[in-house]
């Protein structure tokens, strides 16, 4: 009896409330001003700055076959024999030059590298905006060692509300099951306030960024 009681004075307080509602103190703020400092940079060198800053690398490509170019030269440094990718548009590039991937694999051992897409680039904050809908599932965004994205220069966008915005755009009212955001190699500090990398994720998280907006000389 004391429960109900006391919630329905909780209940009663957030109707007057509703009911006998005060003036705004400041209402004259502009809540869409940017309260960020401005700079002169574009927003690829903005992504790219705060990107590395929370330890990512990253990497401009001017064309699809640069990146694939990069790539290899990796996979040969870090002597990396498979990379996983389920994502047809990229392993149809990957097909060109014939380089091996696995499409469709339920083993995942340590060290995994796989290659996906990604539905945004957040320049302030050096996100990666992903989702359930990109064809890579939700494993290949958690299970690999290393997480390599390639992006383009059109899904760059100044912050994050503006990603969201491209996502509505892109998919209407059937949003993905998933959205997330990647914010540099994965970290904790829960246990007695020590850094941790990786914590759940990649260790290495890399972003090939491919000019998609610059047209060919002829």
């Amino acid at each position: 009896m004391q429960d109900s009681t006391t919630r329905e004075k909780i209940l009663k307080k957030i109707r007057q409330a509703l009911i006998h509602k005060t003036n705004a103190r400041f209402p004259n703020i502009d809540w869409d001003k940017n309260v960020y400092s401005t700079t002169n940079e574009s927003l690829e060198e903005q992504f790219a700055r705060s990107f590395s800053k929370i330890g990512g690398q990253f990497v401009f490509c001017e064309t699809e076959l640069e990146f694939l170019e990069h790539l290899v030269t990796l996979a040969q440094e870090k002597g990396w024999k498979m990379i996983h990718c389920r994502e047809e548009k990229i392993t149809k590039l990957m097909d060109q030059v014939e380089f091996p991937y696995l499409k469709n694999s339920v083993d995942y051992p340590e060290g995994v590298v796989a290659v996906t897409s990604c539905e945004a680039l957040v320049a302030r904050l050096g996100s990666v905006i992903i989702s359930s809908k990109l064809g890579s599932g939700r494993q290949l965004f958690v299970v690999p060692t290393t997480h390599i994205i390639l992006a383009y220069t059109s899904q760059i966008v100044p912050e994050l509300k503006d990603a969201l915005q491209k996502l509505k755009s892109k998919y209407g009212e059937q949003l993905p099951s998933m959205i997330a955001s990647l914010t540099g190699p994965s970290r904790t500090a829960d246990i007695e306030k020590t850094l941790v990398t990786p914590a759940h994720g990649p260790r290495d998280i890399m972003v090939f960024l491919v000019d998609d907006q610059t047209p060919p000389e002829n």
